[in-house]
């Protein structure tokens, strides 16, 4: 069973006893299974802005300990990355939630919420990865490791920028450009 499955079962199990009566209504069951897509949409990616504040936080923690070693050459870097930590993070947050309103013009329909569930569940993986890698520098640097330095800030800077084009996509994909 795939991640998107398990996802939308999951908040379908938990729907009260009124909400599954309603669900056996006609015209009633296609709607409520759309807002729960559009919920899960809504967590899935609010999970997904939590871990990238987790990693930003480990960044600026890093930064932090890097000013205090006086480590100067990777201080700008190390900006630079928080930098996009706040880009990436800022535009996962107000997305839209994959919900058009009743009379505009761009109607998102099941099938896109679908494949937006399925785009966001690649993304929870990816933006795990980070708060994997920031976990590892923060170790690292609090260890007064500093070799790889350099190294953690690119790989997690390439990772960042990765996230944000896939995400960038998941919007053309909404739009109808894929």
């Amino acid at each position: 069973m795939s991640k998107k499955t398990d996802l939308l079962e999951k908040a379908k199990g938990e729907r009260s006893l009124f909400e599954r009566i309603l669900g056996e209504l006609p015209g009633f069951r296609g709607y409520k299974e759309k807002e729960l897509r559009r919920e899960t949409d809504k967590l899935v990616r609010n999970h997904i802005h939590r871990k990238l504040q987790e990693a930003r936080s480990d960044a600026k923690e890093v930064f932090q300990k890097l000013s205090d070693e006086r480590l100067q050459e990777v201080l700008t870097d190390m900006d630079r990355l928080v930098m996009v930590f706040d880009r990436v993070a800022a535009k996962i947050d107000h997305a839209a939630y994959g919900y058009a309103g009743f009379f505009n013009i761009l109607k998102v329909r099941e099938e896109k919420l679908d494949k937006m569930i399925a785009f966001d569940n690649e993304l929870i993986s990816k933006a795990q990865e980070i708060l994997d890698d920031a976990a590892a520098f923060k170790k690292e640097v609090v260890k007064r490791e500093f070799e790889k330095t350099r190294e953690h800030i690119e790989k997690l800077r390439n990772s960042l920028e990765s996230l944000e084009e896939r995400f960038d996509e998941r919007g053309e994909m909404i739009l109808g450009v894929d």
